[in-house]
């Protein structure tokens, strides 16, 4: 079936090309973005391209922001840049990566200590610095410039641990720092930003702690709690059951009773909600996996949805911009990614870790969480600016990741055999 949908791809593509020639707009425009979404299905009949099938979705949702910019800012009446939307999607895309980690995870430390310390070092030194440094050199407007900075200062995303395995790196050290520099990111990002960006523009240190403790620690911490209850005895279970309970009680107080109790929300206020709801999301998504076990395995698809949209919705709102600086934004890109990967590898090697080991830390410090940035700047309602980069960022690091990934793997393998 999917040969069929591939076949058919490439005849929208020439029919878009044919549009184009003829100065037929319409047949240029839909022939490219329909061509592109079949291709996007087309190439998991190609065993040398059915890695890449996600990279095609991405390509697609650029070119169709570009497209029809003003049909993905709003739909039905709901504006896609919403800053509710925007935060229950990225805490979604960031659950969806959370069932994929385990608190095991965290335990990796132990075994690889000196891996992690400089897998972290790399990751909220180098990055960040070299995207200062590009941001500065090219002369972007001071929010674009920004976006380079963040999605540098942002921690690895999964995508780092699935190119850790296709290279057969460590994968235990991979998902290890992955999971500590996420967990660390409400400082570490904050922190960099205002040190590197804040000279862009103004950023204020709480509101995007507390932006990113919203968007990245309570959905993992919702995550972990479903890990929990899969691992851990009857006592335990029971134990966050009642806490979820009690969440779900003092959740329903404040929906009824919140404001005339209190007078002024604050920040701590803010946060105890979100944690209640992460007690008893993390609970009922437990239920819902003893219902149905093969839920976890279809989560990543959901983070992938996720950072398809913020992708459509970024080049939509930026689309001026991206006509404007799209293709040195794209070098810059390629800039940043391969520094990453560069500095990595060699700053590891000079740490003393092994090359199996170092090319591990060159993923981890190469592929940012792009989904992370993007619902960052969303977040900050920044999204046509600040989360620009992101949206060019991401599907490069996607491709040569992969490219790197299998390059690695298969001079492991003739290593092997000789």
């Amino acid at each position: 079936m999917r040969k069929y949908v591939l076949y058919f791809a490439i005849l929208l593509i020439i029919s878009s090309g044919i549009g184009w020639l003829l100065d037929i707009i319409w047949l240029s425009k839909l022939g490219l973005v329909l061509g592109l979404a079949c291709l996007s299905v087309g190439v998991g009949a190609l065993k040398s391209l059915s890695g890449y099938q996600y990279t095609f979705w991405i390509v697609t949702a650029v070119a169709a922001g570009l497209v029809y910019p003003n049909t993905f800012l709003n739909i039905g009446g709901v504006d896609l840049r919403n800053k509710w939307l925007i935060l229950i999607i990225i805490q979604l895309v960031m659950f969806g990566m959370g069932t994929q980690m385990s608190i095991k995870d965290f335990v990796g430390i132990k075994k690889s200590g000196r891996g992690v310390l400089v897998g972290l070092l790399c990751q909220f030194t180098i990055m960040p610095i070299v995207g200062f440094l590009i941001a500065k050199t090219f002369a972007f407007e001071p929010e674009i410039a920004a976006g380079i900075v963040l999605i540098g200062s942002c921690s690895s995303g999964l995508a780092s641990n699935v190119m850790t395995y296709i290279a057969k790196g460590d994968l235990v050290l991979s998902v290890t720092v992955t999971a500590i520099s996420t967990l660390t990111a409400p400082l570490m990002t904050t922190f960099l930003m205002k040190m590197f960006a804040g000279t862009f523009i103004e950023i204020e240190f709480f509101s995007m702690m507390m932006n990113i403790i919203k968007i990245v620690l309570v959905p993992l911490t919702a995550a972990m709690i479903h890990d929990a209850l899969k691992i851990y005895g009857p006592k335990v279970r029971n134990t966050i059951k009642t806490i979820a309970f009690c969440c779900g009680l003092l959740l329903l107080a404040m929906a009824f009773f919140g404001r005339g109790i209190i007078s002024e929300p604050n920040a701590g206020i803010e946060i105890l909600n979100f944690v209640c709801a992460a007690f008893v999301v993390g609970v009922l998504y437990y239920y819902l996996y003893r219902v149905q076990p093969k839920v976890d395995d279809f989560m990543p698809l959901f983070s992938m949805f996720g950072i398809v949209y913020f992708t459509l919705v970024t080049t939509a709102a930026g689309r001026d911009n991206l006509i404007e600086i799209g293709v040195l934004l794209f070098f810059a890109a390629i800039l940043h990614n391969s520094a990453g990967y560069v500095f990595g590898y060699w700053l590891s090697r000079a740490g003393g870790l092994n090359k199996k080991q170092s090319q591990t830390i060159a993923f981890e410090v190469g592929l940012q969480n792009g989904g992370m940035a993007s619902g960052l700047a969303g977040a900050m309602g920044k999204l046509a600016t600040l989360g620009l980069a992101a949206a060019v960022f991401s599907p490069w690091m996607n491709i040569s990741g992969s490219v790197l990934a299998n390059y690695w793997r298969k001079q492991r393998e003739k290593s092997t055999s000789e």
